[in-house]
């Protein structure tokens, strides 16, 4: 698996991996990651998948990211 590419944001990073025939799109933050796969069948290369990657998926996951925040800070309480 290799990095192919990276989405620039101010509060995470997500970063493309390229394996065969798939990508691996890893948003990080903080303690947490999230990671999305696709098959080059699924969304038609690397700009296919970039453009599925907006500012809405982008978004959820931050979303997202706040929710385990929480209840990662949860468990330490």
């Amino acid at each position: 698996m290799r990095i192919i590419d990276s989405i620039p944001h101010p509060s995470m990073t997500i970063s493309i991996f390229q394996m065969n025939d798939k990508y691996q799109v890893r948003f990080e933050a903080g303690p947490m990651e999230q990671i999305f796969k696709f098959t080059k069948d699924e969304v038609g290369g690397l700009e296919g998948l970039k453009s599925r990657l907006n500012e809405a998926f982008i978004e959820g996951v931050r979303v997202r990211f706040n929710d385990m925040f929480l209840q990662w800070k949860s468990s330490l309480e």
